[in-house]
């Protein structure tokens, strides 16, 4: 997108907010709007600045990051929530993208990481971290035994391919990767992930890859 990207940060750490906004304030493209402390005032603040991408912790007082995820994609479903995740939240993190989060960023990442996964959100593209994703998914299936993908497993069946595509899509590979890979079209790719998405009910990767881990299909 050709204009300046609107954030705002929501976390209850000020160390962390302090961070996230000297960041931010390296990359000409990004405009910090504002910063909430929790999810409520996340909700408000976002009504009052309309940014394009909302960073959200997931554990806060008085309204947690999910249920601000929640109520932001019916009230501001264009809005790109980016969850803001520690190493111990992998099970809330499924749950978030679940629930309609474009991404996830772990809150000591590298700055161009950050950076990267902002500008995609705000394409309304997904970036994954492979290695963060991998570790979600394990703990995911430990959790809940493997099922086989069937008729029963699903109201619709996923094909054989559209899940090749799913699963290297859940390992953070993009449509071209996954394309060259298989010997497919990037277009091919794209209208097997569509596919998925109308099966599963869902209008995102992220989304996608959250149900698909927490029924053991990953």
């Amino acid at each position: 997108m050709s204009e300046t990207i609107r954030v705002l940060i929501t976390d209850d750490h000020f160390i962390v907010r302090q961070g996230l906004r000297l960041i931010l304030k390296t990359a000409a493209d990004i405009e910090l709007v504002g910063e909430a402390t929790n999810g409520e005032e996340a909700i408000q603040l976002t009504a009052a600045h309309q940014p394009h991408v909302v960073l959200m912790d997931l554990r806060m007082p008085v309204m947690d990051g999910l249920t601000a995820i929640e109520q932001l994609g019916q009230l501001h479903p264009k809005i790109a929530v980016i969850i803001l995740t520690t190493y111990n939240e992998d099970e809330m993190m499924l749950r978030g993208l679940q629930l309609g989060a474009r991404g996830y960023l772990l809150k000591d990442t590298e700055r161009e990481t950050l950076l990267n996964t902002i500008r995609a959100a705000a394409r309304g593209e997904s970036l994954f971290k492979p290695d963060i994703l991998q570790r979600a998914l394990s703990v995911q299936a430990t959790a809940t035994p493997p099922t086989k993908l069937t008729s029963s497993s699903s109201a619709d069946e996923l094909t054989p391919r559209e899940l090749e595509v799913l699963q290297a899509a859940a390992t953070g590979e993009r449509n071209k990767e996954i394309a060259f890979r298989l010997g497919i079209s990037a277009r091919t790719v794209k209208a097997h992930l569509t596919s998925v998405y109308n099966k599963l009910g869902v209008d995102s990767r992220a989304a996608a890859i959250a149900i698909a881990a927490q029924r053991g299909w990953l």
